[in-house]
């Protein structure tokens, strides 16, 4: 039986929670809501280090409901970020706010592994092309 009436609706949910429990794997941990804020956190981060172009390729390829959350509060102006991976990492590190320690390298080595999995290869290596090397190196080979 259908959740929400709509099959789309029903696939992106879908999709959506196998992404989260992809990550809560990957991160150790069983807090859904943490591994939702960690992925939002680094996708946020990424797409604002992308030129915009690439940004909207690789939003495109998410499930509807990670895109509506990839987009919220996006807008162009500025993009890319020059952020180095300090300062990329730093980024990542504010927008999981958490009671516990936070390891935004760690985060986002888990979100790239799953970005890696589930995005096309080709978008994938336009988005690391897009990047500096020092993020590079944090996506899997």
């Amino acid at each position: 039986m259908s959740q929400t009436g709509l099959k789309v609706f029903d696939r992106t949910v879908q999709e959506t929670n196998e992404w989260l429990g992809e990550l809560e794997q990957d991160l150790h941990t069983e807090d859904r809501q943490r591994a939702y804020i960690s992925l939002r956190s680094v996708l946020q981060a990424l797409r604002d280090r992308l030129p915009p172009p690439e940004a909207v390729h690789l939003g495109a390829q998410l499930p509807m409901l990670l895109r509506g959350m990839y987009y919220e509060g996006w807008t162009m102006t500025g993009k890319p970020l020059k952020a180095d991976r300090e300062e990329f990492l730093e980024r990542i590190a504010e927008g999981i706010v958490t009671s516990g320690p936070v390891d935004p390298e760690r985060e986002a080595r888990a979100v790239f592994r799953i970005l890696a999995r589930r995005i096309s290869a080709g978008e994938i290596q336009d988005v690391t092309g897009s990047l500096p090397l020092g993020l590079r190196e944090l996506w899997p080979d």
